[in-house]
């Protein structure tokens, strides 16, 4: 029974050492809104989550609310993540937060990580990531002002330039974006070991932290976990999910002519009141809403009304007006 118990536990360190090491995530994005102050990370890959109870599909993307977000990727390395984490947390950019990683990798093979990191520095936002030699090809790397996308045991590089063109044509918040680079990676095999799947990957996530958030605890995520051989595209499973809790349609800077023509908000971007004026002749119902769907407040607008958000956190807000006959949707920036 002791030698047993002894094998056992050598086999599930093997397997735990080997999950460590080839970590998941196979293609990512880390991105964060200047405007909003919001940080958010997303991913997916083959990788059967049942197989490692424990732990968690968002693992190796961390978002730090108001300063920026890191994911760490390929053959994964617990103490490298922390590594990043404490650099973050002392300030550096994304550039220097890289070099120190390679510089001093845990076992000196920098050659098999991936990085990806966004932050704000100085008021405006930068991007560096890093995709080491021998990582598994296909690998690769995009930096954008704003944004990093990276992959390893790819299909090839049209899987990252997809999700590049996704990210940047979709016209909503962080969420919405990070959600459309995942869309953009929805094809069979995009992580290559998933092409007998039938799917681009096995599971996907996408999470979003606002200013005040707590480390750990971002205001939105969402994650979906298949199986093999189950032929279930976990990318459409998560567009389910989300498009249940998030609206992407309503929550764009520009207002439409028809919300124009009915209503003004004013001033947006708001420090502490944002007033509404009605300039049709019916009543409305307003809801002020977070970006999760959660009821702020309520009020009835006939002809004008004043909110006060003075003690909202920064960020993004929905404002919804309503009554029998019409139903509009806009967005608010508390500074």
């Amino acid at each position: 029974m002791k030698t047993k118990s002894i094998t056992t536990l050598i086999i599930l360190s093997i397997v735990l050492f080997d999950f460590s090491s080839r970590a998941q995530d196979t293609f990512s994005i880390v991105a964060l809104d200047s405007i909003s102050g919001e940080v958010g990370s997303a991913g997916a890959s083959c990788v059967d989550m049942n197989n490692f109870p424990g732990y968690d599909t968002d693992f190796l993307g961390e978002l730090f609310p108001g300063k920026g977000a890191i994911n760490t990727q390929a053959w994964y390395h617990p103490t490298n993540q922390a590594n990043a984490r404490n650099r973050m947390n002392l300030g550096e950019t994304p550039s220097q937060i890289i070099d120190w990683l390679v510089a001093n990798d845990v076992s000196s093979q920098p050659q098999l990580r991936q990085y990806g990191i966004v932050a704000m520095v100085g008021g405006s936002p930068q991007s560096a990531a890093h995709t080491g030699s021998s990582t598994d090809n296909y690998k690769n790397h995009i930096t954008g002002l704003n944004y990093s996308i990276q992959g390893n045991i790819l299909m090839g590089q049209v899987v990252l330039d997809s999700m590049e063109a996704r990210f940047l044509r979709e016209e909503g918040d962080l969420a919405c974006k990070l959600m459309a680079a995942l869309q953009g990676a929805k094809m069979v095999g995009a992580d290559s070991r998933c092409s007998s799947n039938g799917t681009s990957s096995l599971f996907a996530f996408v999470k979003v932290a606002q200013p005040l958030d707590i480390f750990g605890n971002p205001s939105f995520l969402l994650s979906v976990e298949t199986v093999a051989n189950a032929g279930i595209e976990p990318i459409d499973s998560l567009q389910i999910l989300f498009d249940e809790i998030h609206d992407c349609t309503g929550v764009g800077i520009n207002i439409s002519d028809d919300f124009k023509a009915n209503f003004t908000v004013y001033p947006n971007p708001v420090n502490d009141i944002v007033s509404i004026k009605n300039k049709s002749s019916e009543v409305y119902q307003v809801q002020l809403l977070d970006l999760r769907g959660k009821l702020i407040n309520s009020f009835e607008l006939i002809d004008k009304i004043e909110i006060d958000i003075s003690s909202e956190a920064s960020g993004l807000y929905l404002i919804q007006l309503s009554n029998d006959n019409n139903y509009f949707t806009t967005k608010i920036i508390k500074k």
